[in-house]
């Protein structure tokens, strides 16, 4: 009975003293999360950005560097591969002069992929005259070899007036 009594008192404080160290482990594990994730928050802004500023001077070379191999990207019922894109925003018809990103948020999956939402305003012209566009749009990066690329990215060009 003594025995018993010693062996489950020592059984709870085992538990107690696991407990008191995860507890004790526990901010720091997730201080580091929160500044690694508010690092990827802002890195990924940043080369939001830059996709929005290449637009508009039809930075093939940007867009190179943010497209991973096998990148895939659809807007509204179009399917484009990655070559197809990179024409498009280097050589298309409509001539983009301002672009920025509002209500960007960043869902980060861990160290290595993260989904970034928002919107894209563009204004121009093209073969139909001038233009004001919003787009939502989703994309899904991964970050390998050191740095970020984006892997997948879907569109909806959203109806004049919202």
């Amino acid at each position: 009975m003594i025995r018993r009594t010693r062996l489950r008192r020592l059984s709870l404080a085992t538990a107690i003293l696991f407990c008191a160290a995860l507890l004790a482990i526990a901010p720091h594990t997730a201080g580091a999360q929160a500044t690694a994730s508010a690092a990827t928050t802002r890195e990924l802004v940043r080369l939001e950005d830059s996709w929005a500023a290449a637009v508009v001077k039809r930075d093939g070379a940007t867009f190179e560097r943010l497209l991973a191999p096998g990148f895939v990207y659809t807007e509204n019922d179009q399917l484009m591969s990655r070559g197809d894109v990179l024409r498009s925003v280097t050589s298309g018809s409509d001539t983009v002069t301002a672009a920025r990103n509002e209500g960007l948020i960043v869902h980060v999956f861990g160290p290595s992929t993260a989904v970034v939402t928002g919107w894209l305003v563009m204004r121009g012209h093209g073969p139909s005259g001038a233009f004001d566009r919003r787009y939502r749009f989703t994309d899904t990066w991964l970050r390998s070899g050191g740095r970020w690329r984006i892997v997948a990215a879907q569109d909806y060009l959203a109806p004049e007036g919202k």
